[in-house]
């Protein structure tokens, strides 16, 4: 008897230890590289991981990672993708935004076609100044309750949304201005997103959806060529490439200079931003954003779990059957990829268009973006969303962070997803818990 219970303790140690060990893995799971890197591919991975989790010094500084700001949000890459995964908004105005931040622009368009940056204070609010250069003001988020939305069986679901107040401007108020909440996105699969070829997402606007779904593809200007071309990454799919959604972040929310974007991040109406100090020229040398870039190509999407699971196979097929398959595509195939080959050739699991819908008015932020209208967004990903609790610790999701569930973010799609939403409201209880659970698994 004594055998045996020492038999069955050590099974149980082994057990909890197994457990252990999967949630370990389940915890790194938005960090892991691609499978196929050689020696030298990993190297270069692991390279572009450490400038990505690097924090950045203000110049002038004996050191590589110097050239912050003048004006800034954070100090590293990191802070908005905290391993790799989804930011958060705050939950009320005392609390600073830690990995969200607010675009602005006012009405008309840039040279280029997109937005038109504000005189005074620029493309976004940039909270942080080195020393000698005041940051640009605060902005404090309220949340609003608004009257819950019930559903089949008498569940009901909660909905709020954001509102914001700009405090301790520094170059006066921002009456008339444009503006829109952001979180941090996450950074794996970007390779295989950018993979899909262009030609894709032209045939996917153009072909006949149901339910007057439609879709289009945004035109934007390429920094490097000069050239207008499709746009596939931000919530408004207002960067072309991986490589200028990077240096874009760089210079918007660091300060940090590159051979994209070689100019500092100050308006006119800022003259300590304008006279400050900057590291070398640019800042983010083309070795340094080719590694970032090779990083982020390579970060692999977690793989769906239990997806031979009773309920999970049940809730995929609702999720087509309701509709969320006509923006959220279960599967692409990605191209030509000569840059970075591992990408190429694959049929990938996204759940994603990378086209805009208009999502109705009450996720509409105000403001256009090159062709992407006040209403419409991007359709985000949903690979790795059922590990946001797990990985972020939070469970918030949509661009701002107003829902604080998957069914919440659900409900408050309208729009061109205003059958597939009432589709989702009138399912029985099992049917969603059924359907969640598949979102879970992602």
């Amino acid at each position: 008897m004594r055998a045996l219970c020492l038999i069955f303790a050590l099974f149980c140690l082994l057990t909890a230890n197994a457990r252990a060990d999967d949630a370990a893995a389940l915890r790194e799971a938005y960090l892991q590289p691609l499978p196929g890197l050689d020696d030298a591919g990993r190297e270069r991975f692991f390279r572009g991981r450490s400038l990505f989790r690097q924090s950045w010094v203000i110049a002038p500084a004996d050191d590589k990672a110097a050239g912050l700001g003048p004006l800034y949000n954070r100090l590293a890459c990191i802070s908005c993708h905290q391993k790799n995964g989804r930011g958060r908004a705050p939950d009320g105005p005392d609390e600073r935004m830690l990995s969200m931040l607010v675009r602005l622009s006012v009405p008309g368009r840039a040279a280029d076609g997109g937005p038109k940056p504000h005189p005074a204070y620029g493309g976004q609010l940039n909270e942080e100044g080195i020393p000698g250069v005041p940051g640009e003001g605060r902005a404090a988020l309220s949340w609003i309750e608004l009257p819950a939305v019930t559903l089949a069986g008498g569940e009901k679901v909660a909905q709020r949304r954001p509102q914001v107040e700009f405090i301790d401007l520094a170059y006066g108020d921002l009456h008339g201005s444009l503006h829109s909440l952001r979180v941090g996105q996450p950074v794996y699969g970007l390779g295989l997103l950018e993979a899909v070829p262009a030609a894709t997402l032209v045939r996917l606007a153009r072909e006949a959806k149901p339910d007057g779904v439609r879709g289009r593809v945004n035109r934007v200007r390429d920094a490097a060529t000069g050239r207008d071309v499709v746009g596939r990454f931000g919530f408004k799919a207002n960067m072309p490439n991986l490589r200028q959604q990077i240096a874009g972040a760089f210079v918007g929310d660091l300060g940090i200079t590159s051979p994209l974007f070689p100019s500092e991040n100050c308006t006119a109406a800022q003259a300590a931003c304008r006279v400050a100090p900057s590291a070398a020229h640019p800042e983010l040398p083309a070795a340094d954003l080719d590694a970032i870039e090779f990083y982020l190509a390579h970060v692999a999407p977690p793989p769906q779990r239990d997806g031979d699971a009773p309920q999970v196979r049940e809730g995929a097929a609702l999720f087509e059957r309701i509709g969320c398959t006509a923006c959220h595509r279960p599967e692409l195939r990605t191209g030509p990829a000569p840059r970075f080959p591992l990408t190429a050739g694959r049929h990938i699991a996204p759940y994603t268009d990378l086209l805009l819908h208009d999502l109705g008015p009450g996720l509409a932020d105000g403001r256009p973006d090159y062709r992407a209208g006040p209403r419409q967004w991007r359709t985000p990903p949903l690979w790795g969303i059922g590990l946001v609790p797990r990985i972020n610790e939070h469970s918030q999701y949509l661009h701002d962070g107003r829902a604080r569930n998957l069914q919440e973010a659900v409900v408050w799609h309208d729009g061109e997803a205003a059958a597939a939403r009432r589709r989702y409201v009138e399912l029985a209880p099992e049917a969603r818990r059924a359907l969640l659970a598949f979102l879970e698994s992602l």
